[in-house]
Formats: structure tokens, sequence, C-alpha cells
């Protein structure tokens, strides 16, 4: 699965009921060692009910300045969310599921388990900064 198969993908939960679009990824750096980093994993996907437009950065505590844009990107992104990639259905299961119900078309939305969990998806200020 590329990155790109998940920006703007319509996401719904397990009963079909839409959710949003994915807007972003979040990655942590814990994985075994790839040169001077550990290797990044995909840690989950961050869900915006309204739109599939990104953060642009805006979803860090200290992203303040120009005001007016940070506040028009935090409007834009409110009930946005963050779902663990494993509360994400396998990439099979997305295949059986459009299957099941012949959609022919190529985009497949983002199916989340049932009972999965909304996490915050603000991100700590940077260090350093």
């Amino acid at each position: 699965m590329l990155l790109s198969d998940l920006l703007d993908a319509r996401v719904v939960d397990d009963a079909g009921r839409p959710l949003g679009f994915v807007v972003d990824v979040r990655l942590v750096l814990d994985g075994p060692p790839d040169g001077a980093l550990a290797a990044p994993r995909l840690h989950g996907l961050l869900v915006s009910p309204r739109t599939g437009t990104s953060f642009l950065g805006y979803e860090r505590t200290d992203a303040t300045a120009p005001a007016v844009l940070a506040g028009w990107l935090r409007r834009r992104h409110r009930g946005t969310f963050l779902v663990l990639w494993e509360d994400v259905l396998s990439e099979d299961v997305l295949r059986e599921d459009v299957a099941e119900h012949g959609s022919d078309d190529d985009e497949r939305p983002v199916v989340l388990r049932a009972g999965y969990r909304r996490w915050d998806p603000a991100l700590p200020a940077r260090r350093g900064a």
C-alpha cells in the first residue's frame, strides 16, 4: 500500500457509516535501525469529518502564526481524530468488502473496526522550538 492510496480516502465505520477523510498519517520511529534513525512504522491515520485537505503543520500545539491561518485551519479541522493503525481493517478485508458490495470504482473506503477509539490529533510542541 502506498501513502497516496490513503490520503484523501473516505473513512467509514464497520457498518459503512461515513466518518470523514484521511488527511494525514502518523509515523513513529521505533523500528530497527535504518541508518542514523530507527525505521518508521505507521502508527495511525488522521481522519477529518469535513475536508480531505491537510493541517499544513498546524496540528502542532505551538503552531499559532499567522493567527488567522492557524485559526481557520483549526476550525476547518474541528472534530478531526487520530485512529490507530490496528483499528483499520486489513487491505484484504477492504478488497473483500468491495467485492461483496459490488462496487466497481477503484476508490475503496478505509474501514475501521468495530469499537475503534478516537484519539486527540494534536502533536506536542517541537523540541527546541
